[in-house]
């Protein structure tokens, strides 16, 4: 087989190329190899890494500052203890549509089940002490409360009451017209 010119000037090419490189990667491995001095870096790379590790870890410990240490509080009106509103007497006589002093107030049904709970008082007889339609009352009636009511045995109590929003079909099932006043307390009428 005859070599041309051409083809050892290629051949010789490619064996120079070979050579740097081999030439290249043994400078490159220097680091790796165990010279005094290399070793002597590594030790302190060991020794000095978790040094700079601990440091780092404590410098960005985040310290703990109380609710009370922040000066400016943006919620604090709106912030409640888990306490509902109570209103008082006046306030409930005032927010009423209709007003009774009753001591004849019975449940009468009550519903647990799918979607919010509420509750139907049967009110027998009472006396009617605020009103704002000028019209008559006729007992027997029930009322709707979304609360469940605590009442005393043979107290008179007060009942708060304004027109029912809602409920229509449970209102034209058990005609329904009122609903008990939303945050409004059993207070008991006290004999004067």
């Amino acid at each position: 087989m005859m070599v041309t010119n051409g083809m050892q000037n290629t051949l010789r090419s490619k064996k120079l190329i070979l050579n740097n490189k081999k030439t290249d990667v043994k400078n490159c491995i220097g680091f790796f190899l165990p010279t005094p001095i290399n070793t002597h870096m590594k030790k302190k790379l060991i020794i000095g890494l978790p040094i700079l590790l601990m440091v780092f870890l404590v410098s960005c410990e985040k310290k703990y500052q109380r609710p009370d240490h922040y000066k400016n509080d943006l919620f604090a009106d709106e912030r409640q203890e888990g306490k509902a509103y109570i209103m008082n007497k006046e306030e409930c006589f005032e927010g009423s549509e209709l007003v009774l002093a009753s001591s004849d107030v019975k449940l009468a049904d009550s519903s647990k089940g799918h979607g919010r709970p509420f509750f139907i008082y049967k009110v027998k007889s009472g006396r009617m002490l605020k009103t704002v339609r000028d019209s008559a009352l006729e007992y027997p009636f029930q009322f709707l409360s979304l609360q469940r009511l605590k009442l005393k045995n043979n107290d008179s109590m007060y009942v708060y009451l304004k027109s029912l929003v809602g409920y229509r079909f449970i209102a034209k099932d058990k005609n329904l017209k009122y609903q008990w006043l939303k945050s409004a307390p059993v207070y008991s009428v006290k004999e004067k």
